[in-house]
């Protein structure tokens, strides 16, 4: 495990953000904002190390240790799981797991049993359980709109900021399912032998926020 403390970003958006609020602390970002192809950057003068990263690897490095700490959204914590600390809510990056099914359907109604497709069958599955409800999950890699327009699914559950896109292809928000900000984890071993300095980033995060 490095002397440094490196952290892993999700790249996009949260990366954006997660680099404005470093800017906020005071850190020299240069080297992060003009990153061109590279995935590892330094902050000049904090002996930290970026990791720029796909969500779901995020998790998978600080799961292992190969980072010390991850920004991550927590629709990707609730549908893969792991071992690490979650300790803070970083606030941005904030939309909401829904249910929805084109408008003016009745998803509750009728008999049988409802399919539901997702790209997040586990959040899905979990969602439904706490309902005691019974459904079918179809995974979907793409646009998740398209299968109650398809027929081949009675509702969706997939994450919704504005709406806009449900609204254009004819389907409603019947019911969020959990809200979801950029949450920030740490690997378990590193909480141990970094906490100290851990402690002190997170902080400085929450400060700036």
């Amino acid at each position: 495990m490095s002397d440094k403390i490196r952290i892993a970003l999700t790249k996009g958006r949260l990366e954006k953000d997660t680099v404005g609020l470093f800017e906020k602390i005071g850190f020299d970002v240069t080297e992060l904002r003009d990153k061109g192809r590279r995935l590892i950057l330094e902050v000049p003068g904090q002996d930290i190390e970026v990791v720029l990263a796909k969500a779901a690897d995020v998790i998978t490095y600080v799961e292992l240790g190969a980072c010390d700490l991850g920004v991550v959204g927590k629709d990707t914590i609730l549908e893969h799981g792991g071992r690490y600390f979650e300790v803070a809510d970083l606030g941005f990056g904030r939309c909401r797991f829904a249910l929805a099914s084109k408008k003016g359907s009745d998803f509750y109604g009728g008999v049988g049993v409802k399919t539901v497709a997702t790209k997040y069958p586990n959040v899905t599955r979990h969602f439904f359980e706490g309902k005691r409800m019974d459904v079918d999950i179809v995974k979907i890699e793409g646009s998740v709109e398209l299968a109650p327009l398809l027929r081949i699914a009675d509702g969706i559950v997939d994450i919704v900021e504005t709406g806009t896109t449900l609204k254009e292809n004819g389907l409603e928000v019947i019911e969020d399912v959990v809200p979801i900000s950029a949450r920030l984890i740490v690997n378990t071993v590193s909480m141990k032998l970094k906490k100290e300095r851990i402690e002190t980033l997170a902080e400085m995060m929450q400060k700036a926020l």
